[in-house]
């Protein structure tokens, strides 16, 4: 749950009366104690009251921890400071993931609807359904399309379309081709430092990653199925909730039919349903509708009017509004100040859910959306990764309670932060800033569900100080900060305490403390 603001304030209150009592020329070990409590007692989850079978944990997982921080010290090789890309193997073998995985996590509140299931499930099901044509582009990309071979149309920049199936039995080694599909829906590779030497060169390839995803996933059949394949990726990965954001482009038939945003929200809806009916221990799902922040500003205001009608029309469905991409290459929320301010001049509800502060530039007008999300009234903030540089904004996040969306992994492979020890969201879980803890891309990074990235925030970001309680307030915060309703957090929390229980009783009997 979250900490009583005045919990917070009394501390930080006692805190620098404590500072006064102790600070002196020949400081004692209690002194040092007294400072060191106080410090983790600001630690987000710090002030969390701990049952006996949570200290039970907490020794086991600070054991383990330990050891493996501790190795990485002695070795230099400590995941959360090597590229995600080379770490993921090494995370694998951690007993560190392994209890991160076991854990029920809560919601993901920043994910991205053509990056949410695993590129293996596209290639090996979606690349096979019947009249899956490709196209090759100039820079070694891939296009696919689905339609009758009398409807074909060449695609700008790429080349005529090759029915798959066809394709496929034409060459001698379909592992390889399937291979290299997957590659193409995903950013990985074996050295990211010499293949991505500039953010703008990894957003090129990154934009092009997703361009690929949607020509499979825009296909009917393809959308419903991939969106219950991806809930189930989520909720075997103790995952109980999730909001999107969804461009809400086009969907299309086979007869070339297009479908529209209500359909496109409908069918959010269904599948969701239908997974709930399927998993009662799921909590369900929202969407956050987005448009690219290159939109301009006629396009803009078209957006905010469907916004507001599509809540209206689906508050079970719709979340609210936030606009994508690349957030240095785009226009600044300022710009579209007017546009943005209709729902309220109308008296209309719209919750915002910007992102904000993506980016390393500073004093640039890029830099200043962290500012004017606040002012805009968002939810929550995306990654907020620039934050720390602006002491007003963080005061205000931190006074409003509007959670920053830290996903590391993300800042990681898209070239924010090199060594996840140095991510800005170390000081704000120092003194524990309001935050959730997503996944954004996962599908793009070569992850799946959340525990990579609450790994490398576990590991990384809180370094030893993060205990069981800094995951447990992680977990909690994604539902108190979510865009259920209140009755539906009551019900989540009620549901998430009942699957916490669990997985404290699985880690006591997976692991015998006294041969730690």
């Amino acid at each position: 749950m979250k900490a009583p603001r005045f919990r917070k304030e009394a501390a930080v209150f006692f805190f620098f009366f404590c500072l006064l009592a102790v600070c002196q020329t020949f400081p004692t070990p209690a002194d040092r104690d007294t400072l060191m409590i106080l410090e983790q007692f600001q630690f987000t989850g710090g002030n969390l009251l701990t049952t006996e079978k949570e200290l039970q944990v907490n020794y086991i997982l600070k054991k383990i921890k330990g050891k493996e921080i501790m190795e990485g010290m002695k070795t230099g090789k400590f995941a959360p400071a090597m590229h995600f890309f080379r770490a993921k193997e090494l995370i694998e073998q951690s007993p560190v993931f392994n209890i991160i995985q076991m854990m029920p996590k809560g919601a993901g509140l920043h994910l991205h609807e053509y990056a949410l299931l695993s590129v293996d499930w596209l290639v090996k099901n979606a690349t096979y359904l019947p009249n899956c044509y490709i196209c090759f582009t100039p820079v070694g990309g891939v296009r696919f399309h689905y339609f009758h071979r009398m409807q074909q149309r060449k695609m700008v920049n790429c080349s005529e379309w090759v029915l798959l199936e066809q394709y496929r039995r034409q060459i001698q080694n379909v592992t390889e081709f399937d291979n290299s599909l997957m590659r193409n829906l995903t950013l990985i590779t074996e050295n990211p430092e010499e293949a991505y030497q500039s953010q703008n060169i990894i957003w090129q390839r990154f934009s092009d990653a997703f361009a690929a995803a949607s020509s499979l996933i825009s296909y009917a059949p393809v959308f419903k199925t991939y969106f219950y394949e991806a809930l189930k990726e989520f909720y075997h990965d103790n995952v109980q909730y999730i909001e999107i954001r969804a461009l809400l482009l086009p969907v299309y038939e086979l007869d070339g039919t297009l479908q529209n945003k209500t359909w496109s929200i409908m069918a959010y809806h269904e599948v969701a349903r239908q997974f709930k009916d399927d998993h009662p221990d799921f909590m369900g799902t929202k969407v956050i509708f987005s448009v690219h922040r290159k939109s301009n500003n006629t396009e803009m205001k078209t957006a905010i009017y469907e916004a507001m009608e599509l809540y209206n029309k689906f508050p079970e469905t719709m979340a609210g509004f936030d606009m994508v991409g690349h957030e240095d290459a785009g226009h600044p929320l300022w710009y579209f100040r007017n546009e943005l301010s209709i729902p309220a001049k109308l008296g209309v509800k719209l919750p915002y859910f910007f992102h904000a502060g993506e980016t390393d530039w500073e004093g640039v007008h890029v830099d200043e959306n962290i500012l004017d999300a606040l002012l805009l009234n968002t939810s929550r903030i995306g990654h907020g990764y620039s934050i720390n540089k602006h002491l007003v904004a963080k005061q205000l996040s931190q006074k409003l309670d509007v959670a920053l969306e830290v996903c590391p992994i993300s800042n990681q492979v898209l070239m924010l932060v090199s060594n996840l020890q140095n991510h800005p969201a170390a000081a704000l879980m120092a003194e524990g800033h309001p935050m959730v803890i997503s996944a954004d891309d996962p599908a793009v990074f070569g992850a799946r569900g959340l525990s990579y990235d609450f790994y490398e925030a576990f590991m990384g970001i809180g370094g030893l100080k993060a205990e069981l309680t800094t995951l447990r307030q992680l977990a909690l915060n994604s539902i108190n900060y979510s865009a259920m309703s209140a009755q539906m957090k009551v019900e989540a929390i009620k549901l998430w305490q009942k699957k916490w229980d669990q997985f404290l009783d699985a880690v006591v009997h997976m692991f015998n403390s006294d041969e730690l």
